[in-house]
């Protein structure tokens, strides 16, 4: 399943024409559902390319696939989208559906014998799901599941998705929004996971304070990230600031590592020079200020892209993610 390979035909090729749909699999001694949703071109014999979209905190399946935009645009590309379910903070309670990424569920980012909290305690409320309290978190800044190992779902649902359909294994991608966003920057960056993606694309998601992790793969990883310069709940920071950003709303005080700092970090696992500021790059976009450190001389779409809107904590789908789709068809 490595990008670069030939393409691979998967197990479900030749089967059935699947029908769009919700599903349940099993993982971790846990049912966990996904919505699938398979475009009308879609053929046995031609490997389709494969979109898992993640929601954010406390959605569900409908949060990307009840967009007009999204099931349009995914049909009219030919693309396969699954969109799965988070986990809540415990049976019965299926509330406050979350992704796990590194120092979510603990609290905190460690660095050697650094442990860095990824919150304010003095002022963020104590979110820690029962199943993380006194087994994965050091504090009260945790805020996501500890009932399953999300990246091994991850990759228990791609292994499981190449089985039942016919799938182009160099082109499987990630798009996740807030909670789903800061996922896919795990699932780019954690060896486990990494070399399954084409790219990932997060809205309005970012890292905690202190994970400034590289993509897991030799060569780097494309990716393009959007936010919201008017975001109170995970700011981007302003151009070219590398510190980090802090949640600015009335009762959260949470940190994230800024866009440039990050974008930075990927640019430079790409090979782009980033010792300058980013270049202006125009997507065709109005609503995206998109930069990039990895500039292309004949004007291809560059790498690793930083566009940032005037908006809040929001996805704005109905051009975001024909901007995705625009980047994703470009790989």
């Amino acid at each position: 399943m490595n990008p670069s390979s030939a393409v691979a035909v998967t197990a479900g090729c030749g089967s059935s024409v699947p029908t769009s749909g919700p599903y349940t699999i099993a993982h971790g001694g846990i049912s966990r559902s996904y919505v699938l949703k398979v475009p009308s071109s879609y053929d046995v014999s031609r490997p389709a390319r494969l979109v898992l979209a993640f929601h954010g905190w406390g959605g569900d399946e409908s949060e990307f696939l009840s967009d007009p935009t999204v099931v349009a645009e995914a049909n009219r590309r030919g693309y396969v989208v699954v969109a799965p379910r988070g986990i809540g903070s415990g049976p019965p309670d299926r509330s406050n559906n979350s992704w796990t990424f590194r120092g979510s569920a603990s609290g905190i980012i460690a660095e050697g014998t650094a442990r860095i909290p990824i919150c304010d305690t003095s002022i963020t409320p104590d979110y820690t799901y029962p199943s993380c309290r006194g087994k994965r978190a050091f504090n009260t800044c945790s805020w996501t599941q500890c009932q399953d190992d999300d990246v091994e779902f991850v990759r228990a649902l791609i292994e499981h998705l190449e089985a039942v359909l016919c799938i182009d294994t160099r082109h499987v991608f990630a798009v996740g929004g807030s909670n789903g966003g800061m996922f896919t920057w795990e699932l780019g960056t954690n060896p486990r996971t990494a070399s399954l993606f084409r790219a990932i694309a997060p809205i309005i998601g970012l890292p905690h304070r202190g994970d400034l992790r590289p993509p897991g793969v030799p060569r780097g990883l494309p990716v393009i990230l959007i936010t919201g310069t008017s975001d109170s709940v995970v700011p981007p920071g302003d151009w070219d600031d590398t510190g980090y950003t802090t949640t600015s709303n009335d009762h959260d005080r949470f940190y994230y590592t800024g866009a440039t700092a990050i974008i930075r970090r990927w640019s430079a696992a790409a090979g782009c020079p980033v010792g300058a500021r980013e270049k202006p790059f125009s997507t065709g976009y109005p609503p995206a200020d998109c930069r990039t450190y990895c500039a292309t001389s004949d004007g291809t779409w560059p790498r690793v892209l930083d566009c940032r809107a005037q908006m809040g904590h929001d996805y704005q789908l109905h051009w975001s993610w024909k901007l995705i789709m625009d980047f994703f068809d470009r790989l």
